[in-house]
């Protein structure tokens, strides 16, 4: 048998057990992923069980699945996927209080140790000790049953759906890219990639205040996406020129960008974020880029662009799910493809396909 257990009490129901079989999606090297039975974890004081409805596959998730590794991360042991998520509340800790069973939440997938230099500073997404839902040696939460820190699990109201809680992880991404860059009323703003957190990004700067958008990218479904959903300009990228690129766009906004977003995770972006900002304006690396080529860093130099990362976020999430939560940002049009669980493979095969014409593809755990 499989399947919750409850009963009633005077028209309220309470949980007694869970019976449902444990599976996840399981990454044992490139190209092997597997969905297999996993044993029910056991939760702390401070930590809830969920039971996960929706995942959405990201393009780390990609990495991991197709090469066995994600920039200076390397899949060492077998590791169960997912980091963007969103689950109900079926077990809570004896120490948890904000939460209670029958919660929807959403699933900030870092968990900092909380007591060193960089989380006392507020930069836990820096903390050397934090565990981080599918990266290795930590495991994600594609599966049925999880557990997760009570502290980084943020109550849904009725009226936002589960998929909407799972675009909360990339969304959060868009929010602290935008506070990186600054960008505010009367930026003018370029975003190289339209991927889903490109876009995001471009909806969280309009309500930012930017006044000037323009996105790039090689696939013209995407562009057409994200100029529906606010850019100003959208650029097919049809040369090999970055320079090109950038003289295009000073010539449409009569200027150069402020502030560029690179979201491609590609030399080309980086190396158009240079020719495009404009001199003391400011870089933002979302991406990550392969290297192996030479970049005009020499030019960044001379144009003073402040070149700054982004890894994760910090204390984002409060901030994307009242976007979302007040119909600010509308995040469900991103939403392009759904399956459940037994056909993740599948799934992955589908977000990695350009044929598909794929932007954010969610995995329904609750579904067979």
């Amino acid at each position: 048998m499989q399947g919750t257990v409850w009963f009633k009490l005077s028209g309220t129901a309470f949980l007694i057990f869970t019976t449902m079989e444990n599976i996840a999606a399981i990454l044992h090297g490139a190209n092997d992923l597997r969905i297999e039975s996993v044993p029910v974890p056991e939760i702390k004081e401070n930590e809830v069980l969920l039971s996960m409805k929706s995942v959405g596959i990201c393009g780390s998730d990609i990495k991991y699945w197709m090469y066995g590794k994600c920039g200076k991360f390397t899949l060492e042991k077998p590791m169960v996927m997912g980091h963007e998520g969103s689950g109900k509340v079926v077990k809570v800790g004896s120490g948890v209080k904000h939460l209670k069973i029958g919660d929807r939440v959403a699933v900030e997938p870092g968990v900092p140790c909380g007591t060193c230099r960089l989380c006392k500073g507020g930069r836990y997404n820096l903390c050397q000790s934090i565990f981080f839902c599918a990266t290795p040696p930590d495991d994600g939460n594609l599966c049925r049953l999880y557990r997760h820190s009570a502290e980084f699990c943020f109550r849904l109201p009725d009226h936002v759906t589960d998929e909407e809680g799972a675009m909360l992880e990339p969304l959060a991404v868009a929010v602290y890219s935008c506070r990186k860059g600054k960008v505010g009323l009367g930026t003018k703003l370029l975003i190289c990639g339209a991927g889903p957190v490109g876009i995001l990004t471009l909806m969280v700067a309009k309500q930012n205040g930017a006044t000037t958008i323009v996105i790039t990218d090689i696939d013209d479904t995407r562009l057409a996406l994200a100029k529906s959903m606010g850019a100003d300009v959208a650029i097919k990228v049809t040369t090999d020129d970055p320079s090109t690129i950038a003289a295009n766009i000073s010539n449409i906004i009569e200027g150069f960008p402020d502030v560029t977003i690179e979201c491609s995770g590609t030399n080309f972006g980086f190396s158009t974020g240079i020719y495009a900002t404009v001199p003391g304006g400011l870089l933002v690396m979302v991406g990550r880029v392969p290297g192996g080529v030479e970049f005009p860093l020499n030019l960044a130099f001379t144009k003073e662009i402040d070149i700054t990362g982004v890894f994760r976020y910090a204390n984002c999430y409060p901030t994307a799910l009242d976007l979302v939560s007040k119909g600010v940002v509308d995040v469900k049009p991103l939403i392009s493809h759904r399956f459940p669980l037994s056909e993740t493979v599948k799934a992955f095969q589908t977000a990695a396909s350009r044929d598909t014409k794929a932007v954010k593809v969610i995995i329904e755990c609750d579904q067979n």
